[in-house]
């Protein structure tokens, strides 16, 4: 893992031994981080299919941000609502 981290990251060997180590004691935190990652963005082509032209990135990543770390149906509840104010306005 660590070989293959140097061939495909800009990283020194010290940074990749960290990374994998880390991995190692931690397997759940990559994959949370994928799931977070592919739930935001869904939300995202949600709104924007939504939205269409009223769609700004910028306020659907203020929308996403502006709470902190909060639970995945929090976050969906939050995006439905900039999505429902966007829509009104």
């Amino acid at each position: 893992m660590i070989d293959y981290m140097l061939a495909n990251n800009p990283m020194t060997k010290d940074d990749a031994v960290k990374e994998v180590e880390r991995y190692i004691d931690n397997p759940g935190q990559a994959l949370s981080y994928k799931v977070g990652m592919m739930k935001i963005l869904d939300l995202r082509e949600k709104a924007k299919a939504q939205l269409g032209d009223k769609f700004d990135l910028r306020d659907f990543h203020d929308s996403v941000l502006k709470n902190g770390a909060v639970p995945l149906p929090i976050l969906e509840e939050l995006v439905d609502d900039y999505i429902a104010k966007k829509k009104a306005s």
